[in-house]
């Protein structure tokens, strides 16, 4: 795994890179992806982020011999350890305030597609087929989340579909089922992620944050209390210097210059 931070826009990539291996997961990477959003989730000098792949993928998974093969030999407090911290991955993901934009540039399969599913916004290019892969290795489709992340952005009828068949669905169909945000050539996939990226990060952090936040806690409420909710937060927001300088930039004609 390999990060990078702009600092002149603020910008944080991560980058799978073992495209030898279609940037499968190893025990390795699945602490180095959790303490990252972690991390990225209080670091001042980032306010986006760009997760991708080198070569032909994304991220195709778990590797076959570094992780799944050494599963066959856990007791079942090792093995829940392990689904813990994959867990753990996707729940830093979607605690981190930053928002995340997911330049999928190849297959998108396994612990890949939660990953990717866990993303803010998917831009992906026209060969990034996605595959929730679990019930083809017997395994519940529903694994990192997925049962719940995927009715979200896709809707009942075809997360059922998509996590117990476990299929490939092409580029196309997933930008149809607004699974992905926008399907763009091959070679335009990072571009424009990090286009979409640079536009969030010119954005006022902390009501971004707060907007993610919302997305996440509202799910669990009824329509009364995420009034309530939105109510207080935006009232709070209202206080903030970056609501003050929208106003004072739209006097002004000028570019708001959030903080």
């Amino acid at each position: 795994m390999n990060f990078e931070l702009d600092r002149a826009t603020s910008v944080a990539t991560i980058t799978l890179n073992r495209p030898e291996r279609l940037n499968a997961l190893t025990f390795e990477i699945y602490k180095q992806l959790r303490d990252t959003f972690r991390a990225l989730d209080t670091e001042p000098g980032v306010r986006a982020i760009v997760i991708t792949g080198t070569g032909r993928a994304f991220c195709s998974g778990g590797d076959v011999d570094d992780i799944i093969g050494e599963l066959l030999r856990y007791d079942l407090k090792a093995l829940h350890e392990f689904t813990q911290l994959t867990c753990d991955l996707i729940l830093a993901m979607r605690h981190c305030r930053r928002p995340i934009v997911g330049a999928l540039n190849g297959t998108v399969a396994g612990a890949g597609a939660v990953i990717a599913a866990a993303c803010d916004i998917r831009i992906a290019s026209e060969t990034a087929k996605i595959a929730f892969l679990f019930t083809k290795v017997g395994l519940s489709g529903a694994d990192m989340g997925a049962a719940w992340l995927l009715p979200r952005i896709v809707g009942y009828g075809r997360a059922s579909e998509m996590l117990l068949t476990g299929d490939f669905v092409d580029a196309k169909r997933a930008y149809e089922i607004g699974l992905y945000n926008r399907v763009v050539g091959q070679g335009q996939v990072l571009t424009e992620a990090r286009a979409v990226a640079e536009q969030l990060a010119r954005g006022p952090s902390v009501a971004l944050g707060v907007t993610k936040q919302a997305l996440e806690a509202e799910a669990m409420l009824d329509f009364e209390a995420a009034l309530a909710y939105e109510a207080d937060v935006q009232a709070r927001l209202m206080q903030d210097q970056n609501f003050r300088e929208a106003h004072d930039a739209f006097r002004a004609k000028r570019e708001p210059r959030f903080q």
